[in-house]
């Protein structure tokens, strides 16, 4: 690897500043932020979690309990509400009845066996698990998602459709500091979003020069 993650990691920082992600006040918004934010906009996520949140429905025996057409109705913003509404009342009857609403006692568990419990549940993928055990349980686990792959292919530092193998490419390349992971995970997504784009700003890109230097 000619240039270390660490050193895209801190060139991003360096031109990005911190990026204060996962935007939530509690450890279940942040769950449920990762179940909407699925093919959509995290603006239409904001108004949907707005939502919710004026009906007192952001807790876990709120969603479990609550008929699922009234969930539909707050959360239409967010896109594919029917499919994210039953997501997120079965994943909050999950843990209600699994583990009696306490996250605590949710994350608490090994990663592995946590993870591969949410990954069997309906609406839950490997990024949005991992979302989840990153931002919410404060687990070291790197989360993988459309703007990393596209700046690691255009940096030529991976080649590799694998989610795992992805994953554990940044898992083993970097300091393991859970701080470090979500900063450079929502760098990654700043970049994506504002400059390698489907079609890239590379000349207003703060790695420009990296980009440049791996086409020599």
């Amino acid at each position: 690897m000619k240039y270390p993650l660490i050193t895209i990691y801190k060139s991003l920082y360096r031109a990005f500043g911190p990026q204060h992600w996962w935007p939530a006040r509690t450890k279940f918004e942040i769950i449920v932020g990762a179940i909407l934010t699925q093919q959509t906009t995290w603006k239409n996520v904001e108004r949907a979690i707005k939502n919710l949140r004026k009906n007192h429905l952001l807790t876990i025996e709120g969603l479990a309990n609550t008929p699922l057409k009234k969930i539909e109705e707050l959360v239409q913003p967010a896109g594919y509400y029917r499919q994210k509404s039953k997501h997120l009342k079965e994943v909050s009857a999950y843990l209600l009845n699994h583990y009696q609403g306490n996250l605590k006692n949710f994350f608490k568990k090994g990663t592995k066996n946590s993870r591969e419990e949410l990954l069997a549940l309906r609406g839950v993928g490997k990024e949005t698990a991992d979302s989840i055990f990153l931002y919410a349980g404060g687990k070291r686990i790197f989360v993988i998602d459309a703007y990393t792959r596209r700046v690691l292919s255009r940096l030529g530092l991976l080649q590799a459709s694998d989610y795992d193998r992805i994953r554990m490419f940044f898992e083993d390349n970097l300091p393991r500091e859970i701080k470090v992971y979500q900063e450079f995970h929502a760098l990654l997504v700043k970049l994506g979003k504002d400059f390698c784009k489907k079609k890239p700003l590379c000349k207003l890109c703060p790695l420009n020069r990296l980009c440049l230097s791996q086409l020599k």
